[in-house]
């Protein structure tokens, strides 16, 4: 791990120290050398497959060590000694592995879809399952929290992806993903009642109450159990960036969930069923109000929250006819251009 301890001094995380530094250094040069060796000797009296395997013994050591560069050059020369597309596939798994410890999105990105042409060439089912893992998480960082939970929860019967985390992470991930994306039948279904999930949760703290009281409508408890969740939100690799934006879900969801039993209650009434002081309240739903987030006015001098739900038929009615104005007016251009 020479480069990442080098990283590591150049960010003053730890100070230098130079015997240890020269060290590091001596024994990742002495493996390289055998490894090139090994290289050499497949080349000049091996087949094709040893030559490919003296590379991609290479390209993992770069990997081990944290060489990024010089390891993504190894793995692109080791694809090019590769013809089946599994085991070209796997390259692309090791590729998104690395970009993932950098946080380099780019490079996921790219690696996801060069991985979904390969699998237009033919590829197991194994490798397609352990893929949607990969780029549920790549959604997950990017804050596509909806399509990472339908990918999560495709997952959870085939999940074989250890190498990126274990699976009670993987059931966090799930669970906080489709409470912020599914509705409450879909959640009840497919997260809920799910029994890999139901044999797993239990292991994550505060995560079982977490779903169930909000499902149950038990506001107090879910309040209890997102504050533990918190930390562990906040600690998360890839959730820590987008630690104030989920806070910020999570409770659009619990008070709209709250709010849809109701056409008006009072905020005494609400602050009671979430534990919580009516300024907390008051203060919370203004800023949701303020922002579009929830459909109901604050009458500050009864005390009283009234609820005011969009029409979704009104709202369908008023985008056809948009579209259909925007269609007259495409076939009048075009009206016009066949004319001349």
């Amino acid at each position: 791990m020479t480069p990442y301890y080098e990283t590591l001094v150049a960010d003053k995380v730890v100070e230098l120290d130079q015997s240890v530094l020269d060290s590091m250094r001596a024994k990742n040069e002495g493996e390289i050398k055998k490894l090139d060796e090994k290289i050499t000797d497949a080349e000049e009296n091996l087949g094709e497959s040893e030559v490919r395997e003296a590379h991609l013994a290479k390209s993992l050591y770069y990997i081990q060590i944290g060489e990024k560069e010089k390891a993504l050059e190894q793995l692109k020369m080791t694809e090019s000694k590769t013809v089946a597309v599994g085991q070209k596939m796997d390259l692309v798994f090791y590729t998104l592995q690395i970009g993932f410890f950098y946080k380099d999105f780019d490079l996921i990105s790219k690696s996801i879809d060069k991985a979904k042409n390969l699998f237009e060439e033919g590829g197991d089912w194994e490798r397609k399952n352990r893929l949607k893992v990969y780029e549920g998480l790549y959604c997950m960082s990017t804050r596509n929290f909806k399509k990472a939970a339908n990918l999560f929860l495709d997952s959870i019967s085939t999940f074989t992806t250890y190498e990126l985390f274990p699976y009670e992470t993987f059931i966090f991930y799930t669970v906080l993903t489709s409470i912020i994306s599914l509705d409450r039948v879909s959640l009840k279904q497919k997260v809920v009642d799910a029994p890999e999930i139901l044999t797993v949760i239990g292991k994550v703290p505060y995560l079982s109450e977490f779903l169930n009281s909000l499902y149950d409508c038990q506001y107090k408890s879910f309040f209890l159990a997102f504050a533990g969740l918190t930390e562990q939100i906040k600690l998360d690799r890839y959730l820590h960036s987008h630690f104030r934006f989920y806070m910020r879900e999570v409770r659009t969801v619990v008070y709209s969930q709250f709010l849809e039993s109701y056409k008006s209650v009072t905020i005494e009434a609400m602050a009671k069923a979430f534990g919580v002081t009516v300024e907390f309240i008051d203060l919370e739903l203004s800023r949701f109000i303020a922002a579009g987030k929830l459909h109901c006015k604050i009458d500050k001098v009864a005390g009283v929250l009234e609820t005011n739900r969009p029409d979704a038929k009104n709202a369908l009615y008023q985008a056809t006819i948009k579209q259909g104005d925007f269609l007259l007016n495409r076939i009048q251009k075009l009206s016009r251009v066949i004319d001349l």
